[in-house]
């Protein structure tokens, strides 16, 4: 009897051995086929120290701590990539560091960018599994790994926004339970922004989160994932001048970042703070390309572009045509963007859109095509459809219908097209122009009444939606293309109201700021065309060849004021 009890317990002993054997065996062949970026930083003017200050304990060897600490920099400036290089760093040195992978799964997230990328899942998917099978794992650092799971898990059969709010369920259950954890608090407010609902114009999320962030702010000035998640939660027209003081901060926070340098201009853009954004996007885009030429690049990195889309419009806005025409030009020679997605493939469209349709330029307009063959019609449609958007009433104010008529049918092609495909916010966007050239085309063809109601919808259905980080504005808002109508049709005292609301959603707008001292002029209230010229005028008070509307602006000053 004893010896068969032995024997018993030398056979358990055997499997458990065999079994750690397996699952090491497991873990060790998972963790080779992760595919980790390696290497040194690639990031322009870096020295230690320039991404903020980080203070985030974790189980792992002491020696990995300041390793540990700069990744979360990284990670919270969302410079994912450099991010992902330190956490392969502390796993080639610490391959039992479970936060490391649980680092690699919140790299592979980009939780305020594009969705994640099937490799991109596949790959923060299977760090998960290896941070699973880890040992000695700490509670709080499985509650860490688990929210992140959360994300991770069905992702073949859930869709992005059910799987970014159970993170963001589970951030919350974790910020509860570890109520001194400032991290908890920090990754919380991140996926509470994540998570937020575009239409709701309570902003529940985001104050939520700007409120967990700025108790932290003055005890953590130099932090640069509160700063910066403050921006994310602000980043509405009623609420962006709480985000000031971090805007101004976020960029000295994290200097080598260009998404640090641009992310400030996001606010600046919100309140019309026309120069703050065009010097940080100069820095952002800088720093971009500086980054591209070191990860050598097949092309621009789509943060480049990103940042040149918000440098066209502040340009734009301030009248400075010789820059916004050599920002036109320089687009003309980018010829492939990396990653290929929609970050990119906006700006593409955008920016020769804003550039024909807010200088008056029909012609030019009606014949926009895309720039880049990278791009095609059935992956990016928002895209596409703003092509369309710009050909349409390029082709209406220059008097050929049927061909603008051709071009609305390919924007409800792009609009249904996103429809079928789940994404709604995206197809309201694509609705919103189709209802605003439906309205030009219909006041081109005499049913002025019809053109009016159609336009009015157009503007309702902008009012109610807020808009991506992915774009700095409309290309023309429906708001204030229903100025413009009003204009057209001889109501200067409803067209001036249509330009108030619309320059209180977006303050400082060129023509917004034109159109509502014409509309006041039409009136013959000469106090208010003249606060709107001399507005006019302050706005675009940089040196240069003034724009026509500058020049009419000066004229009606002139002669009031003699």
């Amino acid at each position: 009897m004893k010896n068969s009890s032995i024997l018993v317990s030398t056979i358990l002993i055997i499997v458990l051995v065999i079994s750690c054997q397996n699952k090491k065996s497991n873990q060790n062949s998972e963790l080779i086929s992760l595919e980790l970026l390696r290497g040194e930083i690639a990031l322009c003017g870096y020295t230690p120290g320039l991404f903020g200050k980080v203070n985030f304990a974790s189980a792992c060897s002491e020696n990995i701590q300041d390793d540990f600490n700069l990744a979360i920099a990284l990670l919270h400036s969302f410079e994912y990539q450099e991010s992902e290089k330190i956490f392969a760093k502390i796993i080639d040195q610490d391959p039992e560091c479970a936060m490391a992978y649980w680092g690699v799964a919140m790299c592979n997230f980009h939780a305020l960018w594009r969705p994640p990328t099937k490799d991109d899942l596949t790959k923060g998917s299977m760090a998960i599994r290896i941070a699973n099978s880890l040992q000695n794992k700490s509670e709080k650092e499985v509650d860490y790994i688990d929210a992140i799971a959360a994300f991770y898990n069905d992702w073949e059969n859930v869709e992005h926004h059910t799987r970014t709010v159970r993170f963001e369920k589970a951030m919350e259950k974790l910020y509860i339970k570890y109520s001194e954890e400032k991290e908890a608090a920090i990754f919380y407010a991140l996926a509470l922004n994540a998570s937020a609902d575009l239409a709701d114009k309570t902003y529940k999320n985001r104050m939520k989160a700007a409120s967990i962030l700025e108790n932290l702010f003055p005890d953590e000035p130099d932090h640069p994932g509160i700063a910066h998640y403050i921006i994310h939660s602000y980043d509405y027209p009623q609420l962006a001048e709480r985000a000031l003081d971090a805007a101004r901060r976020y960029a000295s926070i994290a200097p080598a970042s260009a998404h640090a340098q641009h992310m400030p201009s996001h606010i600046f853009t919100r309140l019309g703070l026309w120069e703050e954004s065009i010097t940080s996007n100069l820095n952002a885009t800088s720093s971009a390309k500086c980054y591209a030429e070191q990860i050598q690049i097949n092309g621009n990195w789509d943060e480049e572009i990103h940042g040149t889309d918000y440098l066209m419009y502040a340009y734009l806005q301030t009248g400075q045509m010789e820059n916004s025409k050599a920002v036109l030009e320089y687009m003309n020679t980018v010829e492939r963007i990396e990653p290929i997605g929609v970050k990119g493939a906006y700006p593409t469209a955008a920016i020769p859109a804003r550039y024909y349709l807010e200088t008056r330029n029909w012609e030019l307009a009606k014949n926009l095509k895309m720039a880049s063959d990278d791009y095609p019609v059935k992956d990016f449609p928002w895209s596409n459809g703003i092509i369309h958007f710009a050909r349409a009433l390029g082709a209406i104010h220059s008097n050929v219908l049927d061909t603008a008529s051709i071009d609305i049918d390919k924007l409800i092609e792009c609009s249904n097209y996103l429809t079928t495909q789940g994404n709604d916010y995206m197809a309201n966007q694509v609705e919103i122009m189709v209802k605003a050239v439906e309205a030009w085309l219909l006041f081109s063809k005499g049913h002025y009444e019809d053109a009016l109601t159609t336009m009015k919808v157009s503007a309702e259905m902008e009012y109610k939606t807020e808009k991506q980080s992915l774009t700095p504005g409309e290309v023309l808002p429906a708001q204030e293309l229903l100025g413009d109508l009003l204009m057209v049709m001889k109501r200067p005292s409803e067209a001036l109201k249509a330009y108030e609301v619309n320059l209180k959603q977006r303050p400082n707008r060129f023509n917004g700021v034109y159109g509502a001292a014409k509309a006041a002029q039409a009136m013959g209230d000469e106090v208010q065309a003249k606060m709107y010229f001399e507005l006019l005028i302050e706005l675009t008070k940089n040196p240069g060849d003034k724009r026509s509307e500058v020049k009419e602006a000066m004229r009606f000053i002139e002669k009031t004021s003699s």
